[in-house]
């Protein structure tokens, strides 16, 4: 294992990610060590529900959640292809599920989505933004549909100058089969970005 001294490490953040704050030395040593780093989160206790899920009632089953996650390389800029993926009104013709896409505000969209031949309205809310590395979101239960619940998080890894490697991975609770969805979004997204 590498280690990092703490200006080695601020400044190799510096220069890796320009315009963003260095980490301090004890962060990094907390991240690199195998043992500091899990020490933090051992008595934390980190199954509760999302603060917006509501408890469980008494006796009901469980949430069942299906989960996947898929790659492929499409061939364009990884600015390109993050761009594209910003482009939330476009979200329909690759991610099938999705009828319609509304924008609420910077991290908020109303869209409508159809499963097992019904219409359901969620809010999703974009929890994580990284420039050309990856992006993450999330449906916010309702009082309409409390049980369905879907998040997604999508990384970029430019390959060369014309390449960028795509993995998406998505948990869902609306049913169907995610790893086939997931395929298929990938590849739909390729076809989108390659054919302009």
């Amino acid at each position: 294992m590498k280690t990092i001294s703490g200006a080695g490490c601020a400044s190799s953040f510096e220069h890796a990610h320009p315009g963003t704050t260095p980490c301090s030395y004890l962060t990094c040593r907390s991240l690199i060590s195998q043992t500091d780093g899990a020490a933090r989160f051992r008595n934390m206790n980190t199954r509760v529900p999302p603060p917006n899920k509501q408890m469980p009632k008494k006796g009901s089953r469980p949430l069942a959640i299906d989960a996947a996650e898929g790659s492929i390389v499409v061939n364009a800029p990884v600015a390109d292809v993050y761009e594209r993926w910003l482009a939330f009104e476009d979200y329909p013709k690759f991610i099938t599920v999705i009828k319609r896409v509304r924008k609420l505000d910077a991290n908020h969209f109303s869209a409508s989505l159809a499963f097992n031949g019904k219409l359901h309205e969620a809010t999703l809310e974009m929890m994580l933004r990284v420039p050309e590395r990856r992006l993450a979101w999330r449906t916010l239960a309702d009082h309409r549909a409390p049980d369905h619940l879907a998040a997604g998080v999508v990384s970029f890894a430019s390959l060369s100058d014309q390449s960028t490697c795509i993995t998406l991975k998505l948990t869902s609770s609306f049913g169907g089969a995610v790893s086939r969805r997931v395929d298929r979004y990938l590849h739909n997204f390729k076809r989108l970005v390659e054919a302009r």
